[in-house]
């Protein structure tokens, strides 16, 4: 059997020293291309941040990150896993996914149902240490989440349900540092605006697929938005923005944060947007990816007023 690797996988990632029979199940998991636990992170590690901006960080929210970041690999792969069981048939009518391990046949429909109950074990591992209403957070999250891979069949959003789904982890961050009982104001406030963030960033992704997705009936904002998909890429990203800058308000932020999160729209958001050439998939995917570096340049953002909260005491400034 030779070794099948997706054209949007890294050139060079750790899984490809891996056994050859386990190479599938990494693919099945999406290991090979991080973006996804990236993007799936990023919302938990906000949630900390903002909730935490008129207290100061503990030493304790290091071992919850780590915690968060085991959870959104294990679980990021499980979706994935689930997404392709349910969606072979469709996938080996796409270009860009008939090279995935169910379609192509390296891997069983059995086999990958024991492979996404396994990943599901470890999410439940780091469930349980979660404070109590994290937990509770969570797990309401479990059927949007099962509902999800059915979407792009339902409904030309499934880029908004992606985003229910994606997002989850501000609210359920904010819960996990909050003072009271239930989620923060300004976790829903930054929840909110990272559904808007991943309906823009999602559909860009989707932009791969829109002759494959006519050809076999799959639905998405990529296709609904035709021609317009940047105009209205641009409304879903100031969207976030605005709400982000919402959540910070609330939260009790300066007006520095509000100026550091319109400076990451115009120099890194925008240039991302004007990257994308629709004669060229490959453009397409590499916007899809500097969304992690624009994630990374918020979550910096929100951390940095409870970082200088937590130093200034022992600086003694």
């Amino acid at each position: 059997m030779t070794d099948l690797k997706p054209a949007d996988a890294l050139a060079q990632h750790w899984t490809d020293a891996l056994p050859r029979a386990w190479k599938p199940f990494a693919q099945l998991s999406r290991l090979d291309r991080p973006i996804g636990w990236q993007l799936l992170l990023l919302p938990c590690w906000m949630g900390i941040a903002v909730s935490r901006t008129g207290f100061g960080f503990f030493w304790s929210d290091l071992a919850l990150a780590f915690a968060f970041l085991v959870g959104a690999i294990a679980m990021r792969g499980a979706g994935c896993t689930y997404n392709d069981i349910l969606d072979r048939d469709i996938d080996a009518q796409v270009e860009r996914t008939r090279a995935r391990p169910l379609p192509s046949g390296a891997v069983t429909t059995r086999g990958a149902w024991v492979w996404l109950i396994a990943q599901c074990l470890v999410g439940l591992g780091v469930l349980v240490l979660l404070p109590r209403t994290a937990q509770i957070v969570a797990s309401i999250a479990v059927p949007f989440v099962a509902l999800y891979p059915l979407m792009k069949r339902i409904t030309w959003w499934p880029q908004a349900w992606l985003g229910i789904v994606f997002s989850w982890g501000a609210l359920v961050g904010g819960a996990a540092v909050s003072y009271l009982p239930g989620v923060p104001f300004e976790a829903i406030a930054l929840y909110a605006g990272c559904i808007c963030w991943t309906i823009g960033y999602d559909t860009i992704y989707a932009l791969q697929d829109r002759e494959d997705d006519v050809l076999v009936g799959v639905r998405s904002t990529a296709r609904l938005f035709a021609d317009k998909w940047r105009m209205w890429t641009s409304v879903f990203y100031v969207a976030a923005v605005a709400l982000w800058t919402a959540a910070a308000a609330i939260a009790g932020s300066s007006v520095l944060m509000a100026a550091s999160l319109s400076m990451i729209g115009a120099a890194m958001i925008w240039p991302m947007l004007e990257s994308v050439d629709d004669a060229r998939p490959e453009t397409a995917l590499a916007a899809f990816k500097r969304n992690a570096m624009i994630g990374a340049a918020v979550l910096l953002a929100f951390a940095l007023e409870p970082i200088w909260r937590t130093v200034r005491p022992i600086l003694g400034v």
